[in-house]
């Protein structure tokens, strides 16, 4: 089911005498057919892969709480921002609901909109991916689409036995495999206690670049800056996927599996910045905030920050 409709009721909050003092709830409007290119924000309420994958769900309820939460932030931007409703799994297919998601991503992207998907969980990705592919498909012969996911996890699991929260990115790299064309895949803030040994050695195989956790410090982010931007140019487009649960739990205790350690927001900020810089993303999306146990909308406030800092100079 897709909700298309403009959820005004959690577009509100202050409103301040000064001039010059909107906030986003001021500023966001309903999408249409004919907006302008802007920043147009869609939910993907559902949370059936992480049931799959036995994890706590929840997470379907992110959207609402991360509009919330974003709606009383100052704004900054310059260009226009839509919300564009919900694409809600109620019946248990996810398939279904993936498809979906594909059809509105490439929607938005042709109407010359960056997307930015609010989830629900890791799911997501194989569902936003769908929808860059296939808006690239008809433009470039064999498109080089660079995946770069901010994640303590892979999910790189064998999509043979089901598809789940913990599978997209091995479903990306099949249906590359089928069309001929090349996977590329970076993933940053890896926890080794969280990942097997087989999901490391698909990882290799699959030629990604990784860096673990305890790789991201202060001294390191310029190296990995420069891992990023040269990761980049040999790509078409970039589709930037954050997993909530690459922050500590202590930043972002509303997840299904809290970090123990985490990359903090002070560390990914800055590469967040530098993947801005390349020119090149086309697509953002971020999973697994679960409400259900978020202490204080911590971590629904810092999936508000993470977007209102991806909209600047953006679109």
């Amino acid at each position: 089911m897709f909700i298309n409709r403009f959820p005004i009721e959690l577009w509100t909050g202050r409103v301040d005498p000064e001039q010059d003092s909107p906030r986003w709830h001021q500023k966001v409007q309903p999408l249409t057919t004919d907006s302008q290119p802007g920043l147009s924000l869609l939910g993907f309420a559902c949370d059936e892969g992480v049931r799959r994958n036995q994890g706590r769900t929840g997470a379907a309820e992110g959207p609402a709480v991360i509009r919330k939460a974003l709606a009383g932030l100052a704004w900054h931007r310059q260009g226009k921002a839509y919300d564009a409703g919900d694409i809600v799994c109620e019946d248990g297919d996810l398939e279904a609901a993936q498809a979906r998601l594909a059809a509105s991503v490439n929607d938005a992207l042709s109407a010359n909109h960056l997307p930015i998907v609010m989830g629900g969980g890791h799911e997501i990705a194989f569902g936003s991916w769908s929808g860059l592919a296939a808006h690239l498909a008809p433009q470039l012969h064999a498109p080089r689409i660079g995946i770069v996911n901010f994640d303590a996890h892979f999910d790189l699991r064998d999509p043979a036995h089901v598809h789940s929260s913990g599978t997209p990115f091995a479903q990306i790299a099949e249906q590359c495999a089928q069309r001929g064309w090349p996977f590329h895949y970076a993933c940053l803030g890896i926890s080794r206690a969280s990942n097997t040994s087989a999901l490391f050695h698909k990882a290799a195989e699959l030629g990604v670049l990784v860096r673990e956790d305890h790789e991201i410090t202060a001294a390191s982010l310029e190296r990995i800056c420069t891992d990023l931007r040269a990761f980049a140019v040999d790509c078409d487009a970039l589709y930037l996927t954050i997993d909530i649960d690459v922050l500590p739990a202590c930043e972002a205790p509303g997840v299904s599996a809290p970090a123990a350690r985490g990359v903090s927001l002070a560390l990914l900020e800055p590469m967040l910045e530098c993947l801005k810089g390349t020119g090149k993303l086309r697509l953002i999306d971020l999973a697994e905030l679960n409400p259900t146990y978020d202490i204080d909308n911590r971590t629904a406030k810092v999936a508000a920050r993470l977007i209102h800092l991806l909209s600047l100079d953006a679109y």
